[in-house]
């Protein structure tokens, strides 16, 4: 099928039968599967195709080691991973999975909310931990009745909105486009920003990290909210400024969050990239931070596992299989980036 033959790299943590799987489909290439993060000493300089989640950082120290690469394939929908204009500069070719679980990360997120309203984690933690068969204390409160903002909705975002019909919620919506089936279907309301803070119970985060996005959540908008707000992200931890987040807990204007995903996260996988950057005050700082969500009693965090179910683990390693193929045919799909 393939005129040539391609040296292939992965940073991935993939269980035994999906490494045999995506070797499999990788038949007559070289393919070396790493079970980490990438990492400049760990990269072939005869790297052709790599591929990685995003939990690796491609800058223009990997471009500059990698000088045969051609392209990159990243497990994932999201790409704010990778430097795309040096990408562009060496002309390599970025391919994501741009669908692959929008119901897989949508039921994760209302797992969270349930996890915060209901306070399972306490819950759990009393009687596995503590040895306590006690409710008194734990008192939690009824979705019904309630409004969530819904900040984002795309696919994921779509997703979460059809599941929480079903928990009889007033649903209000900020997006860029509007989206008029969510308003017949589901009764969705798009307000401005600032209104979906002030009127929502609980938010939830389902917007792609940009320039424009980056801390939507902050100081000035936590002002903004309604006493009380519960915040729920699995989309990107750069939504969120970690500081301002601590600060709302603190002053009870906020009063939990579920978080699968933190700012500077790949700083919690690796702390030895503290070491290696000389302890940059601001890494060191948002490292400090992160450690304090996750050790604040009104935090539920988890990592970057939303994504993470059987099904949705398979549509992407056959998306990005797929990618490659294309790419090996002279073709390309799921392209995110001009060569």
């Amino acid at each position: 099928m393939h005129s040539k033959q391609y040296q292939c790299q992965f940073f991935l943590t993939l269980t035994p039968d999906l490494k045999k799987y995506l070797r499999s489909k990788f038949k007559g290439h070289k393919v070396n599967i790493s079970d980490e993060i990438l990492s400049l000493e760990k990269l072939d300089p005869n790297t052709e195709v790599l591929g990685t989640f995003v939990d690796s950082q491609i800058d223009k120290k990997v471009f500059d080691r990698l000088k045969k690469l051609k392209l990159i394939i990243t497990l994932s929908t999201g790409f704010d991973h990778i430097d795309l204009s040096a990408a562009k500069k060496k002309k390599v070719t970025v391919c994501n999975v741009p669908t692959y679980g929008e119901n897989t990360v949508a039921e994760y997120t209302i797992g969270m909310m349930l996890a915060l309203s209901r306070k399972f984690f306490q819950s759990v933690k009393r009687v596995k931990q503590e040895g306590i068969y006690d409710y008194h204390g734990l008192r939690g409160f009824d979705l019904a009745g309630k409004t969530i903002g819904v900040l984002g909705t795309g696919n994921i975002g779509q997703h979460v909105i059809k599941m929480l019909h079903g928990f009889d919620v007033n649903i209000l919506a900020y997006d860029v486009f509007k989206n008029q089936k969510l308003i017949d279907d589901y009764g969705v309301k798009y307000v401005p920003l600032p209104t979906l803070f002030s009127q929502s119970d609980i938010i939830t985060l389902h917007v792609p990290l940009l320039d424009s996005t980056r801390y939507i959540i902050n100081k000035k908008s936590i002002k903004k909210m309604k006493k009380g707000v519960y915040i729920i992200n699995t989309a990107r931890g750069g939504l969120i400024d970690s500081e301002a987040l601590l600060w709302g807990l603190k002053n009870e204007i906020v009063a939990g969050a579920g978080l699968d995903v933190l700012d500077n996260e790949d700083l919690l996988e690796d702390t030895l990239k503290l070491l290696r950057a000389k302890c940059d005050p601001l890494n060191t700082r948002k490292s400090l931070m992160n450690s304090l969500l996750i050790d604040h009693p009104n935090t539920i965090v988890t990592p970057h596992n939303a994504f993470n179910s059987n099904e949705a683990v398979k549509r992407i390693i056959d998306t990005s299989i797929q990618n490659f193929r294309q790419f090996a045919l002279g073709k390309t799909q799921n392209k995110v980036n001009s060569v």
